[in-house]
């Protein structure tokens, strides 16, 4: 980690449907690469409160934003934000890596590949990738910097509670964030638990 940078770029303040966050914006560089991601925070996150509840998102333009079927992450986003708005405290972070890292343009044409009868797996090799190229190094670094030790991971990947464990952020739970499949979304959620290990 002696080669990551964390830089906080911006603050403010940031009402929503849900509740009332404060919103940042950082930058993790690495080997003159630079990741950037977005963070809301809620309440009060001293250690006295007991663990955090921290959803790390990975960007999901599709779901997120278009109301795509083909995955859960518009869901899985929506029940994060309402889990930590019903409990009056806690943190998103929000990064940008489309696509479980390869891209918006590499996952549409993973997307191509999917109508041919590829998995999402099988897709990401087909074109070049691992199955997931994401580094969790960034919300790491974000939630040391917000003074959070112990953390309830809002997530079904086991990768990422391994990340922050590895980076000395204790998990003391992982809570489960499951919504409803849709039937077009149920192939997906099958490839994520056999093939990635997903708790779904």
């Amino acid at each position: 980690m002696s080669d990551f940078h964390l830089n906080k770029v911006a603050e403010a303040d940031f009402p929503t449907r849900f509740g009332h966050f404060r919103i940042f914006g950082f930058e993790g560089i690495k080997t003159n690469e630079v990741e950037e991601a977005v963070v809301l925070k809620l309440g009060d996150l001293s250690p006295a409160g007991g663990p955090a509840l921290v959803r790390i998102h990975s960007e999901c333009l599709t779901g997120d934003v278009f109301h795509s079927l083909r995955c859960d992450c518009r869901s899985q986003l929506e029940l994060a934000i309402e889990q930590i708005a019903a409990e009056g405290r806690g943190l998103l972070i929000y990064e940008h890596q489309e696509g479980r890292g390869i891209g918006l343009m590499n996952k549409l044409r993973a997307y191509e590949l999917q109508d041919q009868g590829l998995d999402t797996v099988e897709a990401n090799v087909k074109l070049g990738f691992a199955a997931d190229l994401r580094d969790y190094a960034l919300p790491a670094a974000i939630i040391r910097y917000l003074g959070v030790k112990q953390v309830r991971l809002l997530s079904n990947n086991p990768d990422k509670v391994a990340a922050l464990e590895n980076a000395g952020i204790e998990v003391v739970e992982r809570a489960p964030i499951i919504a409803p499949p849709t039937g077009a979304a149920t192939e997906y959620l099958k490839t994520k638990r056999e093939k990635m290990g997903h708790l779904v």
